[in-house]
Order: structure tokens, then C-alpha cells, then sequence
């Protein structure tokens, strides 16, 4: 996965003094006093080991652009009174094209442009106005994008000096920001964070201070160094800051403005309103046939909003593994038998076994897919296929020095249900583990040591959220019926970008992997809004039946008649690092539940 970032800093220009800047205690001279370049480039490079490249621009308060250097910029110390200064890291990791790529991109007219990237089509550019990318005649698909665009492009004003960032709708790739502060007054944005700034120790209280580019920045908050950045489109306007120094989170700096997106039907995915929630007494009738017509006929009974489900995900699937879109070199590198250029992560459950037969109906057979449980039912359904099981077999109690840098990865998540799932998926991604010759049907079949090369990874990332697969949907559907179960389902969508995937997509990321999420697709999003909240899931039925009941019809439609009827089983509780991990930090697991491990906050940070 690519790596990303800017720091943006500058002496008496971009941070303006003002009246709530100084009630904030922030002096614009307090620069370079937090995390360094060359920290962000060491973090960044893990995630695109290929290339690493900066670009460093100095733009005057009158948008004259005084040159561009290389980045060799430090902290960012030593900028000139009324210059802003603008530092670009790229981190490269290579997945398409026939010839090499390295960032920041930069065009004849001087813009600038940094990006981390999915397969997907970009919500940046189909969600967005496409002129930010006319500059290079080029499509890319952009998850989370850095853009300095230095001339007239069709709707932005000639002359205009606008620095442009963003993160698509559900956040799929990680965006931390540092937002200015009285210790470190520079503007930041990166896709991770350096080991020595994952801590909370130069967390800072700011009062009476409102974000231009957020809502839910405008509350006093104790903050840490790092946020996860809300989804969306922002930008700053470079040129004429001296005539207008404005507000950001803890000073009036200058102004971010957050922009709409441009396409209507993204605006309903993100809004998550779905039509038929509670169902009249028809509804239940036709409902209570057709589970009576199943009995009878001993059937499973596959309804069909669940072929059109199946027909969205292995649309998404395909989408995200067309092996022609992928760099050519990495495959020419590998001997036939090691060809495994995809892996699916798995908890063990539902969600993986679908996107496995999935990837087996997309990928051209002489392929080899790098997998993690269900191999048994995958081989029975796919002969042909050679599977291979790679067991990540490593305890906590020997991850000491690991637990620390994946804490790091975590941050600003901080609670232990965070960190035992950001383990797993860390040791998974890795793909540091045994292979049994005789389960995976091989020739030789010994026990040996295999290190996956796979650099995509598909992940069931939002299955659970949509199809109502957590017990608390469970819960609220017992205590407030339907209505409710919707209201819980659409806040865990709406919250994933800060609960869950950029905490997820660093953890995998750091081993030069790209996570895709074919639950997250926005078709695949639309596909299951359309469909009769009833028809989802019937949660007065038990558990591994009611449960995400639409993707239990769509694994039955794949022959994964075993996985239909699976209970759900959390990737840390799968892996068993939850149950090491409450023994090594609560002393058992009992006393773990009775403090309710999952949501404590972890007070030792990695230095």
C-alpha cells in the first residue's frame, strides 16, 4: 500500500497570529518540535517499500512560488517570515502499471500530487470534479490524496494556489492529521505514524476553538498528536493568507473548507438510509411460507435479493483482482509454483469462505491463493484449485517488541480490543507462517515454513456492520425491534472510517501489502440498502441462522453449505490473541471480562 504525507509550515504566513491563536498559546515559531521528516519517511516506507520520494515547495504570502527543492527538509525549521513551506513524501508500493512509479507526481505547471490508491474506481474522481487530475492526462484511482494545484484547471480560479486533501467516503485508506498546536504549530497530514509519536504524551487541551473542516472538531478536547481525518474532501487556499488569517482546531491559522461531494447517489450511501425497515403484516406472512415451504422441502431457501448480492460481490471481487491491471514485473519475478499474487485474510468465518469462492470464480486457475481456514469445504467446492493454508503460528506472550509496533500502528486507537485485533491482522498480513503439504493436497507433503508474497490482500471488512452480524444488533433488536437494529446498523457504517479502517488498513499496510474490501464497494453498499431490512437478517432466529441471513443465502448459492451456517467468531478471539492477551494484561480472562477488557484504554505507549 502506498504511504503518504505533508507537512505544511511556514513562519508568519500560515500560522497567523489571531485573538483565539493566542488564547490557544500557540506561537508561530514553534515549528519542527514534534515528529520529523525523516520519521515519516522510515513509517511511510514500510507501507510502499518500491520508491520513496519528496518534493518541497516554498510558496510567498503573494502566491509566488520561490522554487522547488528536494527533500532533504528536516523538521521543517528554518522557513523564511511570510513563506509557506510545503513537503511531500510518497512511499511507493508497486501493484499496476508496466513501468515503474514513484511520488510525489509532479506537473510541468508545478502542481503536485501524492495518493494511496485501491484497484476500485476512485471516489476522488467519481465523486469529485475530475479537473484535479488534468494535469497529468491521467485516470488514478485515489482512496486518500494529497493535491497542490498551482494553475487555472476548468473550474478552479486562474492563479489560485489551493492545497487539496482528502479521504474517500467510508476510509478505507488510512489519513491521520496533526492539527496545530502550542508544541508543534505545522499542519500534517500522514497515512501512519512514526513508533515515537504513537502516544498521547503531547496531548494538549484547547478551548473555545472551531474547525472550519469538521464538525466534530469544535468540542474542548484533550487531543493527542495524531486524529484519524474525517472523510471527505478539504482545501486551503495558499494565496492571500496575509489579508486573512483564519480558524482551524486550536488556532486561527487558516481556513479549511470541507466540500460536498459532487454525486448525489454518494451522499445517500454515506447518509445509509435504507427504504423498507419495519415490515407490514404481508410481509411477514410471505415470510412465514416461504420458511415453511423450506422445511418442507429440506432446502435452503436462497431468495433473490440473495442472487443479486452474489452478483454485486463478485462483480467487487473481480474489480479489485484483474491480474492485467497488476504490475506485470512482480509476477515475472516468482517461479510457477509460487504464483499466489492474492491472499484473503480469515477470522474462520462466513464473510472470508464468501470472498474465497469468489476469488476462485475470478481468478484464472493456475493461480494459487494464499488462504486462512475453511480449506477443506474450499477444496470440496474447487478441486482444481491448488489452496494454500498458511498458519500464522506465533503466541503473544513472544511479541513484546511486536505489541509495541503495533501499538504505534493502532494509534490514536488506544483500547486493548484495538490492539489484540490490530495483532492479528498485523501477524496475518504478514504472512510469516507453516504450510501442511497434506492438507493443501501437495506433492510433498511435509510440514514446511512459507512466507506469503502476496501483495493484495482481500479483507471482509464492513460485513458484519451491513448484514447485522455483531451480538449488540442482536440486542437492540430485542430491546427496540426494527427501528432500532437500523439505527445501531447505521451508525456502525457511518463510524467505521474512525473505528475500524484506518487502524485496520495500518496494521496491514506496514508489511508493503494493500488491503482491498469488496464489502465495502459502493455498489455492493447500495445493492444491500435496497434490500428489505427483514430480508437481511431475522434475528429472533439463533445464532448462525438469523445472523446476517443474506450472506448466509449467498454462501449456500456458492455450495458453502457448511460456512451458511457458522456463527460469527471476531478475528482476536479466532486467533486466540485475545485470550493471551487478557492473560498477560488482566492475569485471565475472567478478570479481563469483568473489567470489560475490550474497551480499555492502554496508558503505555511505545516510545
Amino acid at each position: 500500500m502506498c504511504g503518504i504525507a505533508l507537512v505544511l509550515s511556514g513562519g508568519g504566513v500560515v500560522v497567523a497570529p489571531s485573538a483565539a491563536a493566542a488564547a490557544a498559546g500557540i506561537d508561530p515559531s514553534d515549528e519542527g518540535k514534534g515528529v520529523t521528516v525523516d520519521e515519516l519517511k522510515e513509517a511511510l516506507r514500510r507501507r510502499g517499500p518500491d520508491s520513496l520520494g519528496c518534493e518541497r515547495l516554498r510558496v510567498c504570502a503573494d502566491g509566488r512560488i520561490l522554487g522547488s527543492y528536494g527533500c532533504d527538509c528536516g523538521s521543517g525549521d528554518g522557513v523564511d517570515v511570510g513563506v509557506t513551506e510545503l513537503c511531500f513524501i510518497g512511499a511507493t508500493l508497486q501493484l499496476r502499471g508496466a513501468e515503474p512509479i514513484s511520488q510525489p507526481m509532479v506537473a510541468q505547471s508545478g502542481s503536485v500530487l501524492v495518493r494511496s490508491t485501491e484497484e476500485s474506481m476512485s471516489l476522488m474522481i467519481r465523486m469529485t470534479p475530475n479537473h484535479y487530475y488534468r494535469h497529468w492526462n491521467l485516470v488514478v484511482p485515489v482512496t486518500a490524496m494529497l493535491l497542490l494545484e498551482m494553475k487555472h484547471v476548468a473550474v478552479v480560479e486562474e492563479g489560485s494556489k489551493t492545497m487539496w486533501f482528502g479521504r474517500d467516503a467510508f476510509g478505507r485508506r488510512s489519513l491521520l492529521v496533526h492539527w496545530p498546536t502550542h508544541d508543534d504549530s505545522r499542519f500534517i497530514l500522514s497515512s501512519v505514524s512514526p513508533p515515537s509519536y504513537a502516544s498521547n504524551n503531547s496531548a494538549s487541551t484547547v478551548k473555545g476553538v472551531e474547525s472550519a473542516a469538521d464538525n466534530d472538531f469544535s468540542e474542548p478536547t484533550n487531543m493527542s498528536y495524531w486524529e484519524e481525518l474525517p472523510c471527505g474532501m478539504y482545501s486551503i487556499q495558499l494565496k492571500g493568507l496575509e489579508k486573512s488569517g483564519m480558524c482551524m482546531k486550536e488556532a486561527c491559522i487558516f481556513e479549511v473548507r470541507k466540500h460536498d461531494w459532487t454525486n448525489s447517489s454518494l451522499d445517500e450511501l454515506i447518509q445509509w438510509k435504507r427504504k423498507s425497515i419495519v415490515p407490514t403484516v404481508d410481509d411477514l406472512t410471505s415470510h412465514k411460507n416461504s420458511v415453511e415451504d423450506y422445511r418442507s422441502s429440506q432446502s435452503f431457501r436462497n431468495s433473490t435479493e440473495a442472487y443479486r448480492v452474489l452478483t454485486a460481490l463478485r462483480e467487487s471481487v473481480k474489480l479489485r483482482t484483474n491480474l492485467n491491471r497488476l504490475f506485470q514485473d512482480d509476477l515475472t519475478k516468482l517461479k510457477d509454483d509460487e504464483l499466489a499474487p492474492i491472499a484473503i485474510l480469515f477470522s474462520g468465518g462466513l464473510d472470508s469462505m464468501i470472498l474465497a469462492a469468489l476469488l476462485d470464480q475470478c481468478l484464472d486457475s493456475k493461480y494459487r491463493i494464499s488462504a486462512l481456514a475453511g480449506l477443506k469445504e474450499l477444496q470440496r467446492i474447487s478441486p482444481i484449485r491448488r489452496w494454500r493454508l498458511v498458519e500464522i503460528d506465533t503466541a503473544l506472550t513472544n511479541l513484546k517488541g511486536e505489541s509495541e509496533h503495533v501499538m504505534s500502528l493502532i494509534h490514536p486507537s488506544n483500547t486493548y480490543m484495538d490492539l489484540n485485533i490490530g495483532i492479528a491482522l498485523w501477524l496475518a498480513a504478514g504472512g510469516d507462517g507453516w504450510v501442511d503439504g497434506s492438507l493443501c493436497n501437495m506433492q510433498d507433503g511435509s510440514r514446511y515454513k512459507y512466507k506469503s508474497t502476496s501483495r493484495v490482500l482481500l479483507v471482509g471488512s464492513g460485513a458484519d456492520e451491513q448484514c447485522a452480524g455483531y451480538g449488540r444488533h442482536r440486542t437492540k433488536y430485542r430491546l427496540g425491534g426494527w427501528v432500532s437494529l437500523d439505527e445501531e446498523m447505521r451508525l456502525d457504517v457511518q463510524r467505521i472510517w474512525k473505528r475500524n479502517m484506518g487502524r485496520d488498513d495500518r496494521c496491514i499496510s506496514d508489511h508493503g501489502k494493500e488491503a482491498r474490501f469488496p464489502f465495502l464497494d459502493e455498489n455492493v453498499i447500495k445493492t444491500l440498502l435496497e434490500i428489505p431490512l427483514w430480508e437481511m437478517a431475522k434475528l429472533d432466529e439463533p445464532v448462525g441462522k438469523g445472523d446476517k441471513k443474506i450472506l448466509r443465502e449467498v454462501a449456500n448459492l456458492l455450495g458453502l453449505k457448511e460456512a451458511a451456517l457458522q456463527p460469527k467468531r471476531a478475528i482476536q478471539f479466532g486467533s486466540r490473541i485475545a485470550r493471551e492477551s487478557n492473560r498477560k494484561n488482566f492475569g485471565s480472562n475472567r478478570a479481563a471480562n469483568q473489567a470489560s477488557a475490550g474497551s480499555v484504554e492502554i496508558h503505555h505507549h511505545a516510545r
